[in-house]
This record gives structure tokens, C-alpha cells and sequence, in this order.
């Protein structure tokens, strides 16, 4: 099924229509799918032509969380963005809802992208699951990494405090996802974007959300994992990261930071503008495509 790359996020819900009269048509997404070595079917878009970054959304979210990159990022680049197993079109699978099957489907999404080097950009959990290909693929189809606003197991571990969260997901659902999603903007987003995230992000079973939430590993794995590779990384964080993003500055030779003040975690979505012009930025002068 084909995704109307003009429509901006607040429209995903309307007709092609909103196309009409505009001056320069944007970028067209088109659904595609893999089935992954355990026979999980994923789903993930694609726009664009030349050089390739490959986006991954966080805790529940769906790929189309991405459209304002999508927008302009394909004008001059091929975007490509993975719904993770059990979000967004891709397959609710019965298992795999831990960081190595999760880098694994990212690795499994590369030979379906033809041959060379591509920038990964993770997003919170995505974070995560892009530094577990990492770990378990090195960096030889790498030309840089995007880690957006999550940990990377720098500095000092923060207080343990999901425990109410989780509790929250087993017995109201649907309200806690729904107050998580609001929680993502600090800017205005409609109704009807708001509802149609919630809902896509309930598509899996509540367990296996939780899961996700549990990753098994010490957080020096991340942390280590992101040192491990001399590639071009970009750091994209809130304040509440801004001491980790210090820290990956001064240890990796090729990290740059972004820090983005009056952003909420979505930092993609409320300062799209200045992220897909930094996203640019890293794309043309900083990224090792060759």
C-alpha cells in the first residue's frame, strides 16, 4: 500500500487533495516488505534517491512518525524508515521483543537496500536497537550513526522510576499510552494525530511492550558498542541528556552534539526544520559514504 508523501503530519489522516495548489509536490513514500529469518513479515518505507539513511522509531511507535523527514529529506536523499516487529504495519510477531532480534531485523533490512554504506538514525528505543546492529554487525555497511534522545549508558546511571509506568500499562492501557504520546510534543499536535499515534502504538500485546521496556543488557554494553566505531556520529538530545551528549563529544573523535532546549522527546517532529537541516548537514559533510 502506497503513503501520500505530501501530506504533513497533521494531514496523515486526509486526502491527497492537500496536495492541490501546492508549488513543488513532495517526496512519495512507498510501502515495502521483507520477511525476517524467524518469518516475521516487516513493513518499511522508502523515498527518494541517493545516498540512504535509514531511520528506526522508538517504544511502539510507527514509522510514519517520521513523514516530516520523509517531506524533505527525500528531495535529496533515499529515506528509508523501518517499522519495528509489532509496530506499524509489520507483523505482530508472537516473539523477539529484545535487542538482539530487534538488531538483527535491522541487519535483515539491509541486503533489501542494495549494496553501500547507509547513516542509521535511532530514536529512543531505536537507540537501543541500532547500537544492538551495531554490536552484532560492526561497522563495514556504516557511513554514520543518529542516536536520538535516549541514554547511551554515559555518566551516571539515572534514578530507577518506571515502575508505576509498567504498572500503568497492565491496568489502564490505553490512558497511559495515550498521556505517554501527549508527553512526546512540546509543541501543538491535533487531535486526530495524537489519536491515530496512540492507537498504532497499542498494536502489540501489552507483555511484549513491557519487554521492550526490559532490555537485558548492563549499560556499559551501549555505551561500549558506541565506541567501538570511529564513524561519524551525531548525538541529538533534550537537556535531560545533555551530560551524556557532553561526555560522547569528548570521548569520540567524530561525535558532534545537538542539543535541543525547547523540544520535547519527538525533537524530530516540534524543531523538524532545524533537524532535517542538520540531518542534511551530516548527510553531505560529515557522513563516510565512502
Amino acid at each position: 500500500m502506497g503513503f501520500a508523501g505530501g501530506l504533513t503530519r497533521r494531514g496523515l489522516l486526509a486526502a491527497p487533495a492537500l496536495l492541490a495548489g501546492t508549488a513543488r509536490a513532495q517526496p512519495q513514500a512507498t510501502s515495502r516488505y521483507f520477511v525476517a529469518s524467524d518469518q516475521t513479515r516487516l513493513h518499511f518505507l522508502e523515498a527518494g534517491a541517493g545516498p540512504t539513511v535509514v531511520f528506526v522509531p522508538g517504544w511502539c511507535m510507527p514509522a510514519w512518525i517520521f513523514t516530516p523527514q520523509i517531506e524533505q529529506l527525500a528531495q535529496r536523499y533515499r529515506v528509508v524508515v523501518l517499522d519495528p516487529r509489532g509496530q506499524g504495519q509489520s507483523q505482530v510477531a508472537p516473539s523477539g521483543y529484545e535487542p538482539t532480534r530487534r538488531g538483527r531485523d535491522i541487519a535483515e533490512l539491509m541486503p533489501h537496500l542494495g549494496p553501500g554504506r547507509v547513516v542509521l538514525a535511532g530514536w529512543s528505543l531505536g537507540v537501543l536497537d541500532a547500537l544492538s546492529w551495531l554490536d552484532q554487525a560492526g561497522d563495514a555497511r556504516l557511513a554514520g550513526l543518529v542516536l536520538i534522545d535516549n541514554s547511551v549508558g554515559e555518566g551516571d546511571p539515572p534514578a530507577a522510576g518506571n515502575g508505576r509506568f509498567l504498572q500503568n500499562l497492565r491496568t489502564n492501557r490505553d490512558a497511559t499510552v495515550r498521556g505517554f504520546v501527549a508527553s512526546m510534543f512540546r509543541t501543538p499536535q491535533t487531535p486526530a494525530y495524537l489519536d491515530r499515534l496512540a492507537r498504532d502504538a497499542q498494536r502489540m500485546r501489552v507483555e511484549d511492550s513491557i519487554r521492550l521496556l526490559s532490555y537485558a543488557r548492563p549499560r556499559e554494553f551501549w555505551r561500549n558498542t558506541l565506541y567501538s566505531t570511529r564513524r561519524p556520529v551525531l548525538y541529538a538530545v533534550t537537556p535531560r541528556f545533555r551530560g551524556q551528549a557532553q561526555l560522547v563529544a569528548q570521548k569520540h573523535a567524530a561525535a558532534s552534539i545537538d542539543i535541543y532546549e525547547d523540544a520535547g522527546h519527538a525533537l524530530f517532529v516540534d524543531a523538524a526544520a532545524r533537524f532535517n537541516t542538520r540531518m542534511e548537514t551530516f548527510m553531505a559533510r560529515e557522513a563516510a559514504f565512502a
